[in-house]
C-alpha cells in the first residue's frame, strides 16, 4: 500500500511538471507523454498483484486509500499556492514558475483528472482481473494481468487526459497524442513486467499461504465492509 500510494502521488507531480517528446510519430500522431507515465504503470502492476493474491476487497481498500491521500497532496499544493511568497524566492523562482510547473497540482486540474481516471481505471482493472480469475479457475495469469490492464488503462488514460484538457492543464491539440502514447506505453510496460508480476505473485502466495478467489464477492467500489 505504501509503495502504491507513493507511485500514485509522485506520478501526479511528474505529470504536472513536464511533457516528454519522444521525437517520432506513429500513424501521423506525435509520440509524447506526460512525465507521470514513466512511473504510473507500476500502480496497475500493484493492483494486479493485490487482486490476484488478496482479492478484490483488499484491492478496493488500497484504491480508496490512494484516492484520499492523492486528494490530500493536491490540497497541500493548493494551500501552498495561496500563501504569500518570500521575496528572495520570488526573485529566483517565483509564483509564475510555480504555476507553470505545479499548476496542475495546485489548481486541482491534474489531481482531479488523475482522481477521476485512477478511480475508474483501477476499479475496472481489479474487477476484470477478479472475474477473469474465477472464470479461468486461476490459470493463465499473464492473460488476466494483460487483459485487465488493456481495459483499465484505456479507461484511466482517456478520462485523465479528457479531464486535464477540460481544466486547461493540457492543450486540446495534445489530446490524441497523449491518449495514444500513454496507453501504448502503459500497456507495453505491463507486458514487459509480466515475468516480475509472476515472481512477486508466486512469492506472496507462498509467504502468505493465500490465493483468493472472489466467488460471490460484490464488485461495488463503494462497499467497504
Amino acid at each position: 500500500m505504501a509503495a502504491f500510494v507513493a507511485v500514485l502521488i509522485i506520478s501526479n507531480i511528474a505529470s504536472s511538471a513536464k511533457i516528454v517528446d519522444l521525437g517520432f510519430s506513429l500513424f501521423g500522431v506525435p509520440m509524447a507523454f506526460d512525465g507521470g507515465t514513466l512511473l504510473f504503470p507500476l500502480s496497475y502492476i500493484f493492483g494486479d498483484i493485490l487482486t490476484e493474491v488478496y482479492g478484490f476487497r483488499a484491492s478496493r481498500r488500497v484504491i480508496w486509500t490512494g484516492f484520499v491521500l492523492l486528494a490530500l497532496a493536491s490540497l497541500v499544493f493548493f494551500v501552498l499556492k495561496r500563501l504569500p511568497a518570500e521575496s528572495a524566492w520570488e526573485g529566483y523562482a517565483g509564483t509564475k514558475a510555480y504555476d507553470a510547473i505545479l499548476g496542475g497540482m495546485s489548481t486541482g486540474g491534474i489531481a482531479l483528472a488523475s482522481l477521476a481516471g485512477y478511480w475508474m481505471g483501477e476499479f475496472s482493472n481489479s474487477a476484470v482481473l477478479s472475474r477473469m480469475k474465477v472464470w479461468m479457475q486461476g490459470k493463465h495469469l499473464w492473460m488476466r494481468t494483460i487483459g485487465s490492464t488493456l481495459v483499465g488503462e484505456l479507461v484511466d488514460t482517456a478520462v485523465f487526459v479528457l479531464v486535464a484538457s477540460l481544466f486547461g492543464v493540457f492543450g486540446w491539440e495534445l489530446f490524441v497524442t497523449l491518449v495514444l502514447t500513454n496507453y501504448l506505453f502503459k500497456c507495453g510496460i505491463e507486458a514487459l513486467m509480466t515475468p516480475v508480476t509472476y515472481w512477486v505473485v508466486a512469492l506472496l502466495k507462498k509467504h502468505e499461504n493465500l490465493d483468493t478467489y472472489d466467488v460471490g464477492v460484490s464488485l461495488n467500489p463503494f462497499k467497504l465492509s
